[in-house]
């Protein structure tokens, strides 16, 4: 059974994050999972496709995920990107991992299974962003850049609700040196790593949010689930816990 973690970011704004439901010991993919490219049977992400869009009031085109590739691309779907690549050519959403759109009735979003999603909505002007930040892309400012992306198309980032989803929180992301170091040299503070433990650990939900901050975003605007998904696996997917054949949490935004 479908159940959905939901998140207020403004009038006319449906923001979610799938939960796992009911899980059955041993499978990874139990129960809903939405992500094609991740090894579960087509047939069961088929059956929680349409579950998701009947819900949403969509049709099965209008949802649009792409496959993720840990990098710092973001695809802004605009009237002549669906004209170009039709929705139904999953290609077209190769190697990104954050979507930009201002089209009503699409619902955009990314898959996450320990990595952070981040959903940001500017209601006024109609604009919303769906990003998959995992340490890399979160090291090469996804979020950030996805801000600038959405201030091309006309947002304002003092009218941006954001909303940081499920995923592994700073007890239980352990993380080499040469981790560390690539986030020092990028620049971020130092109060995103803690040493309490006997590797480093790294805050990734606190990197988004330094992000959004910097492009303007007001801090009073920017939530966070406070959902650790490493710990909390039975009711949301984690890569460290179930390993990489395992199901992914959707965490999608649709302007209505």
């Amino acid at each position: 059974m479908m159940e959905l973690l939901e998140y207020d970011l403004g009038k006319g704004v449906r923001a979610f994050s799938t939960l796992r439901g009911r899980v059955v010991d041993g499978d990874g993919y139990s129960s809903f999972n939405i992500t094609h490219y991740c090894g579960d049977e087509a047939s069961h992400v088929a059956a929680c496709r349409a579950q998701l869009c009947s819900e949403l009031g969509i049709a099965d085109t209008a949802l649009l995920l792409p496959r993720q590739v840990h990098s710092d691309r973001v695809v802004t779907i605009d009237a002549p990107f669906l004209e170009f690549f039709p929705p139904f050519r999953p290609d077209a959403l190769d190697d990104c991992d954050a979507l930009v759109t201002n089209l009503r009735g699409i619902c955009i979003g990314v898959s996450t299974a320990d990595c952070i999603p981040v959903l940001i909505a500017d209601v006024r002007q109609g604009i919303v962003a769906a990003v998959h930040a995992g340490w890399r892309g979160a090291v090469q400012e996804i979020v950030g850049k996805t801000v600038r992306a959405m201030r091309q198309l006309g947002a304002d980032p003092a009218e941006m609700r954001a909303v940081i989803g499920p995923g592994i929180a700073l007890e239980s992301f352990e993380v080499g040196e040469e981790v560390v170091d690539a986030f020092l040299d990028a620049g971020f503070p130092p109060c995103i790593l803690s040493r309490n433990w006997r590797k480093p650990h790294i805050d990734l939900p606190a990197v988004c949010s330094i992000q959004l901050e910097r492009e303007g975003v007001p801090l009073k605007q920017i939530r966070t689930a406070g959902i650790d998904t490493y710990a909390d696996s039975r009711r949301f997917f984690s890569a460290r816990r179930l390993g990489i054949r395992s199901g992914r949490i959707f965490t999608g935004i649709l302007l209505q």
